[in-house]
């Protein structure tokens, strides 16, 4: 387990915050360890507007606008608005972020509204149909970012006879869509509508590794990805960070509400 003294040093920020009211507003690893690690390869100032995409219980958002004066739009498809609302009301950042409930495949945003698209634990949920960073890049301006902080494997699985005998029993229900840094980097730049400006596993990523298995050594359910984990002797899976300037470039992509309609 990292040491109290080394988890301040390496997330400054986070390590502010109350750490049972980040471990229970977490969806999964330490949310605000992975962001802070990925705001460090950010230049955000305020004024910006910040989609946080994915954003489960807000605490991400919540985080962005404390420490960076970004005004953000919290998103999520699966937790209630008015829940995430209560919780940027709690932390008095209500003139800041704003919750939305949305499928990320049907945004209600305006072409080139924000300055930064944020993804933090979610992006391997849809962001792997190839049709989706063309979609996404449309609400950016060029020049803006879109910045992702995910798990992902250190080397890519192509078959199911590569599948390590540790993942074998959850690998079809929680880690086939789980990729390389260097499958992400292609199917990013193969678009031409982002620059790659960030594609390398976070520094800090095996005390994100230590922690979360940590904290869900005493929990009431067992968590799958906190399980693989302990078992992965081959440091198979670490946590990465992946971040595309918006090009000029424009791209033709029909709305996923129109293709749903045929």
């Amino acid at each position: 387990m990292p040491s109290d003294t080394s988890l301040r040093r390496a997330f400054p920020k986070a390590s502010q915050y109350d750490t049972a009211w980040v471990r229970q507003h977490s969806m999964g690893e330490n949310v605000l360890y992975n962001l802070e690690s990925l705001t460090k390869s950010l230049e955000l100032k305020p004024g910006m507007r910040v989609l946080d995409l994915g954003c489960g219980k807000a605490i991400s958002s919540i985080f962005l606008a404390k420490e960076f004066g970004v005004t953000v739009w919290a998103v999520d498809e699966a937790i209630p608005a008015s829940d995430n609302y209560q919780r940027i009301l709690d932390a008095g950042c209500t003139e800041k972020v704003i919750p939305l409930e949305a499928d990320a495949r049907q945004l209600p945003f305006a072409e080139e509204y924000f300055d930064a698209v944020i993804v933090v634990d979610s992006y391997t949920y849809f962001g792997t149909d190839e049709k989706y960073l063309p979609y996404i890049a449309r609400f950016l301006k060029p020049g803006g970012h879109l910045a992702i902080v995910d798990v992902c494997f250190t080397s890519e699985i192509e078959t199911l006879e590569q599948v390590p005998d540790f993942l074998r029993p959850d690998y079809q229900d929680y880690w086939y869509f789980i990729h390389s840094i260097g499958w992400w980097r292609k199917l990013w730049e193969k678009t031409g509508l982002v620059q790659i400006t960030a594609a390398q596993e976070l520094e800090e990523a095996q005390q994100v590794r230590e922690q979360y298995i940590e904290d869900y050594k005493s929990g009431d359910e067992p968590d799958p990805f906190a399980k693989a984990l302990q078992l992965d002797q081959q440091k198979l899976i670490s946590f990465f960070k992946l971040i595309g300037r918006r090009t000029g470039k424009s791209a033709y992509l029909q709305n996923y509400k129109d293709i749903a309609k045929k």
